[in-house]
């Protein structure tokens, strides 16, 4: 397997589903697709529900013509029924400023789906809340200024706030890549602000490049149980993938927030929770050795269900139970 070094391992605590095999590839989709991966994933209305990226019409150096976001549905979290058409569009957005839509994050709240993604603007990255009732349709709460993305919202208010996790791209201010996980606050969803400083990516010791948000939080008796991703880049790693050349490794850490501040780090596990390690993780795909975990469930009887998208390329699924992930952390 092309392991990139050093290497990294996943938590023992961590089960891969079908040894590694993706939930969701292009082969599931039933219109145009090529690298399907980065999902949210929830229960909403008595079942599994997911809204995945799909990256088509490679241009054969590093870039996608097109983007959608599509949705799917599962009894059991692991087979899933695609809908026919793509979930969302830029063209069902309706704003000549945005030319791509991707990154869907799931959270459910109230009965109702709330859903945070990344749109490419001509005038910058922003990342955005929307809410759903029956996937066909979505009303836009809110779009950030440039730069920020990879938002996750808390399934509950907090001291009377909705809170969320991002991850802003100060360039200047930090230098490169150096880019950390932070928290904001709003009344309405729709206005954000009291931002903090959650996680630097000086305090994971496999990230030199950047982290950020994953999965939304789920509570425990514990804290908000929280995946983030980590990057590390080596400039002599060459090509990896079908990019002439990819340097970064992407693996999944986890943390314990405090649950009525989650601002404060409760636990930090110092290893990586997932490494790549699968073929379709470190050998398959567009980028190699990217593992992105946009999904987490807990389960009745104590199993956590952990979507991530792999090499950039397929989604694939991991489960652990929550006391062993509680362990790791404190």
């Amino acid at each position: 397997m092309a392991r990139m070094l050093p290497e990294l391992f996943s938590s023992s605590v961590i089960t891969r589903w079908g040894a590694g095999e993706p939930v969701l590839s292009k082969r599931n989709i039933p219109y145009e697709a090529e690298c399907v991966f980065n999902a949210g994933v929830a229960k909403y209305q008595g079942k599994y529900v997911m809204v995945f990226r799909n990256d088509y019409q490679f241009d054969g150096v590093g870039g996608f013509g097109r983007c959608v976001l599509g949705a799917a549905f599962s009894d059991d979290g692991v087979s899933w029924s695609v809908r026919r058409k793509p979930f969302l569009t830029v063209e069902g957005l309706n704003d000549p400023e945005i030319t791509r839509v991707y990154d869907p994050r799931l959270t459910v709240m109230d009965g109702r789906c709330y859903m945070c993604f990344a749109v490419d603007t001509r005038h910058g990255l922003r990342g955005g809340i929307a809410v759903t009732e029956d996937f066909e349709s979505v009303d836009i709460l809110s779009l950030s200024a440039p730069d920020n993305r990879n938002m996750v919202l808390f399934p509950e208010k907090i001291g009377g706030m909705y809170m969320r996790l991002e991850r802003p791209m100060p360039v200047y201010s930090r230098g490169g890549n150096r880019f950390d996980l932070w928290a904001s606050r709003s009344p309405d969803l729709r206005y954000w602000g009291d931002t903090s400083l959650v996680l630097a990516v000086e305090d994971v010791y496999y990230a030199n490049d950047k982290i950020g948000p994953g999965a939304p939080p789920i509570r425990t008796k514990e804290g908000w149980l929280t995946l983030f991703h980590a990057v590390d880049i080596d400039h002599s790693r060459g090509k990896n993938g079908w990019e002439t050349s990819w340097q970064k490794r992407y693996c999944a850490g986890v943390m314990l927030l405090d649950l009525e501040d989650p601002t404060k780090i409760r636990g930090l596990y110092r290893e990586p929770l997932i490494a790549p390690e699968t073929r379709y993780e470190t050998d398959d795909g567009f980028r190699t050795n990217v593992i992105f975990p946009g999904g987490m469930i807990a389960e009745n009887d104590g199993t956590v269900k952990i979507y991530y998208g792999a090499s950039d390329t397929v989604e694939c699924l991991a489960t652990a139970h929550v006391d062993d992930l509680i362990r790791l952390c404190l």
